[in-house]
């Protein structure tokens, strides 16, 4: 090879690891850029969709109670209800009593002008009718949303359906679309329904065209679509600060994209990264320890353990995973797995044994987050799970802080879950704090069935959750006599390895149904 030739080869191999890193990178950013503002636009769609849904929840609320009357129509008392009905739901404008689809008197009027409205534009697999119409008896050309069932209506402003504000940076609009009339109902802004027209022929969630990006979500129970859409040109601002950004340090490029990738590297081998993944691969399991009468020895209910194997086969003990879960800010989301699971796992088998329970553990954080009362919320709807069902288990640090944690655990408890201060007599505890906090049942804790023998502490326990007519769980129990003396001194429940050590889905199952079927 001549000089010349080498030197040329090095020259292209010198360029190359210039600016094949300045394309590369941009190219990430832009893909980066690209999934954000879908995720973005698909999150706003969702919230869309679980307004609407909201909404028309409590349309259906509001007819079910008003169809709980059964006094004289049109009376005082018929008035007095249907406002009482129209003041307590947000969403309710107006509810009407009606004869043959012609108003006879409202929440707002005790006599109605008469008209009559068309037959229903949909009615919904529960029987419920719904109409978008213009017909009201103040002579207002508005269209209205409205709902029926027997003889009442409720009457919703279209807007309330898709009153969501975007969460990110960039100006999202949305509109809810007839199917079956192909007309718009509510818009944020003018839409062009040739697109709508376009995605739903072909079956398309999504749709990009020159200027924006359009999202679908069909609403079939209402008969509705919902439409959202972005402009492009925040994408198109960010790829030319990319290349502002790049274009003048084209000298440095090839140390920086070694730095890079080192930084990235390491990014996703840290444990918050291998945690993320953990959780999204749902490769962190759930293992079930029966809870048992120490009466009776039938099982009650489980408590559920998060369960993390690694790829040699081993099983990280979540005294590791929890701690670096909290720390990474990931508690909630690996909560949420946890719940996820407990339903895909037990699911059915709660929906068919009504008397027992399975427990899960909260943080603090936990508590805090409306997001995971939601889920949990849509989780016991989906599998037709009592909320007494689901205890919720928090240690004593999650009580650390009164004023934040009391009214989030008041109202999982007016939800109607148990609530269960786990782990006992190893954190903040006290008689006074104790009084002040609105739960269901204690749990000892391992440590001090341990030292039974020596009956310095746990007396005292016992009697204290009497006091407060607390139900009891001892945790740890692995002896005969541990069991006898905890049942002797009023402990009602207990776990542990002298019944059985925590089991995946299958042998839990299998060990549940063994202790129905003993004598």
């Amino acid at each position: 090879m001549t000089t010349r030739h080498l030197v040329s080869l090095v020259t292209g191999v010198l360029i190359l690891s210039v600016f094949a890193p300045i394309i590369l990178s941009v190219w990430l950013a832009n893909r980066q850029a690209h999934d954000a503002f879908i995720q973005e636009l698909n999150s706003y769609t969702e919230r869309v969709l679980m307004r609407t849904n909201m909404v028309t929840q409590q349309a259906k609320e509001a007819l079910d109670q008003a169809n709980t009357f059964t006094g004289v129509p049109c009376s005082r008392a018929h008035l007095r209800s249907m406002r009482q009905i129209s003041y307590t739901h947000r969403y309710v404008q107006e509810v009407l009593w009606t004869e043959n689809a012609v108003p006879q008197c409202s929440s707002l009027e005790r006599h109605s002008q008469e008209f009559t409205f068309p037959p229903p534009d949909h009615m919904t697999p529960d029987g419920y009718k719904a109409w978008l119409t213009q017909q009201n008896d103040l002579g207002i050309r508005h269209f209205m949303g409205a709902m029926g069932l027997g003889n009442y209506m409720v009457m919703i402003d279209p807007g309330s359906l898709i009153d969501v504000l975007p969460a990110g940076t960039n100006k999202i609009e949305a509109a809810l679309i007839g199917i079956k009339g192909q007309r718009v109902i509510a818009s944020t802004t003018p839409v062009d329904l040739a697109i709508w027209q376009q995605m739903l022929k072909a079956q398309l969630p999504t749709l990009k065209n020159k200027s924006a990006i359009y999202n679908l979500r069909e609403y079939p129970d209402l008969g509705l679509a919902i439409l959202t859409w972005s402009s492009l040109k925040p994408l198109e601002v960010q790829w030319h600060r990319q290349l502002l950004v790049w274009m003048p340090i084209g000298i440095l490029v090839s140390l920086l994209t070694c730095f890079f990738i080192v930084r990235l590297l390491r990014r996703l081998q840290s444990p918050h990264h291998r945690m993320l993944d953990a959780i999204n691969a749902n490769d962190i399991s759930v293992h079930y320890q029966p809870i048992v009468s120490l009466s009776s020895g039938k099982i009650v209910g489980a408590e559920a353990l998060a369960r993390w194997q690694q790829p040699d086969g081993s099983w990280l003990s979540p005294e590791i995973f929890v701690p670096l879960a909290e720390q990474t800010g990931l508690i909630t989301r690996l909560t949420e797995r946890v719940i996820a699971n407990v339903f895909q796992d037990l699911g059915k088998w709660l929906h068919l044994h009504p008397d027992f329970h399975v427990s899960i553990n909260l943080s603090a954080e936990d508590l805090l987050s409306p997001a995971l009362a939601a889920f949990l919320s849509k989780q016991l709807n989906q599998w037709q799970v009592a909320p007494s069902q689901i205890a919720l288990e928090l240690t004593e640090r999650g009580f650390a802080d009164p004023n934040a944690t009391l009214p989030a655990l008041t109202q999982y408890r007016k939800n109607g879950h148990a609530i269960y201060i786990d782990d006992f007599g190893t954190g903040y505890s006290s008689l006074s704090y104790l009084q002040d906090l609105d739960v269901d049942t204690l749990k000892i804790d391992k440590s001090f069935v341990d030292a039974l023998e020596y009956k310095q502490v746990t007396p005292h326990i016992i009697e204290m959750a009497k006091s407060l007519k607390l139900a009891m769980v001892a945790e740890g129990v692995e002896t005969t006599a541990q069991r006898d003396w905890l049942r002797a001194h009023g402990v009602q429940y207990g776990q542990g390895w002298l019944y059985s050590k925590a089991l995946p889905k299958a042998d839990f199952m299998l060990w549940a149904e063994e202790n129905l079927r003993a004598p």
